[in-house]
């Protein structure tokens, strides 16, 4: 039994291990290094690109959830960033790089995995996964449009923030410290006040942009919003979002300041640090200039400039069932974000269910029912809904997992009580699963 994986990114680095930890010989097809897509910059495996975070650990997130799911049920990816991780307060961040390495390594030491590098340009026969991203090679997707039909492929475009050093941040006019004191002080946070805000907004309102064959500001995905286009939605829209100063108090005053940007850490060694929600399509020297005008990066050496890439993904209700399996031709499964699952660990969580169900299937056991009660199973009925009329990409999130059955008073208590609900489910399946 043999299965061909396109794609080395999260998604796929996923269904290739668990694939191969039930048996199945697995053909992993990666174009790195022969070609890269505009976003990547190395030869490792699920390289992380739009940020080194993969959001809460908090069980009162939905994401958090996510992980905890896939963490009870042996995810490679979780187990990889679990021992890459980096202090973000409650989020999970990784150490970019030593994460990329860690997956690629055991990826390529795995006996059952053959990794055959080089771009594919023809769909394979036999069983396949097809992991290749949002960012799939023209030659590919030409091959996909013909396979699926038309009107089947939609896109988006997708941004990445900024790199800073460390040393290069004034720190006078800056301090460490995480939202109302929770976890760690793992942020570097940088205040404006408002005469410094209002000439930084309208900066960046102005700020040219680089050519993007196709960007309008309308196909812009809203889970991903460059920054300029933020602001261009007006005067406050940014201060309820990347530069919210609630719950952050500046030691030198006590206070909330008017505006704050976050800087989180980047690496393990705390050296290079992301500016928190500024994915951007800038002009290089435009962002120089303009994220210049934060006080405490006046004299920042910027060590990556945001990019701006084409994602594509399928309409996926009308074309894959639960399991990511194409409808018509059920040898052929998809993963990653391509599916419209948005984000890095939800990428991963449909390479995890594609991997699990499909070694399964070849193994003549039934597939397991992963119910809506799960995170994982409320993406995989999310994206194979064929009553969605306007399908777009989605992290997960508690509106699509369904409501208890009872009251319970707060929020936080309320989502607390539907991941015990969810990770009770998980553990009871979790033998079956590992099988």
């Amino acid at each position: 039994m043999q299965v061909t994986v396109i794609g080395a990114g999260l998604a796929g680095s996923e269904c290739a291990w668990q694939l191969a930890q039930r048996g199945i010989d697995v053909i992993l097809r990666e174009m790195k290094p022969e070609k890269r897509t505009p976003a990547h910059v190395t030869n490792d495996f699920a390289e992380l690109c739009c940020s080194n975070s993969l959001r809460s650990n908090q069980l009162e997130n939905a994401v958090g959830l996510l992980k905890e799911e896939m963490r009870r049920l042996g995810s490679l990816i979780l187990e990889c960033a679990d021992a890459t991780r980096v202090e973000a307060g409650g989020a999970l961040a990784v150490d970019r790089e030593g994460f990329a390495r860690m997956v690629t390594e055991k990826v390529r030491s795995h006996p059952r995995i053959v990794v055959v590098p080089g771009e594919v340009t023809e769909i394979p026969e036999g069983e396949v996964v097809i992991a290749s991203g949002p960012l799939t090679s023209d030659a590919f997707a030409e091959k996909l449009q013909a396979l699926l039909g038309e009107d089947t492929s939609l896109h988006f475009f997708d941004a990445a923030a900024p790199l800073v050093s460390a040393e290069s941040v004034d720190m006078d006019k800056a301090w460490f410290g995480s939202r109302y004191d929770r976890g760690a002080d793992d942020y570097v946070n940088c205040p404006m006040n408002r005469e410094e805000y209002d000439a930084f907004w309208e900066a960046l309102t102005k700020a040219e942009e680089a050519e993007v064959h196709g960007f309008e500001d309308g196909m812009v995905f809203e889970g991903c919003m460059p920054v300029e286009v933020m602001a261009r939605r007006g005067h406050d829209t940014l201060l309820y979002g990347p530069l919210k100063a609630r719950g952050l108090d500046d030691p030198r005053t006590g206070r909330w300041p008017y505006a704050v940007v976050q800087l989180r850490r980047d690496n393990s060694d705390g050296t290079v640090y992301n500016l928190v929600g500024f994915q951007t399509h800038l002009r290089f020297p435009e962002q120089r200039r303009v994220f210049s005008m934060i006080p405490a990066l006046h004299d920042a050496e910027f060590l990556r400039y945001g990019v701006m890439h084409r994602n594509t993904f399928l309409n996926s209700p009308q074309l894959l069932d639960r399991y990511y399996r194409l409808r018509k031709e059920p040898r052929i499964a998809f993963a990653g974000q391509m599916t419209g699952v948005e984000g890095y660990v939800e990428s991963s969580a449909s390479g995890f269910l594609v991997g699990v169900e499909l070694a399964r299937r070849l193994q003549g056991k039934a597939p397991i029912d992963f119910p809506q009660e799960t995170a994982i199973g409320a993406l995989g009925l999310y994206i194979s809904n064929q009553s969605v009329t306007a399908f777009q990409p989605m992290n997960i999130n508690f509106g699509i997992i369904p409501p208890l059955d009872h009251r319970v008073k707060g929020k936080r208590n309320k989502n607390a009580e539907i991941s015990q609900r969810s990770l009770a489910i998980i553990d009871a399946i979790r033998e079956e699963v590992l099988a």
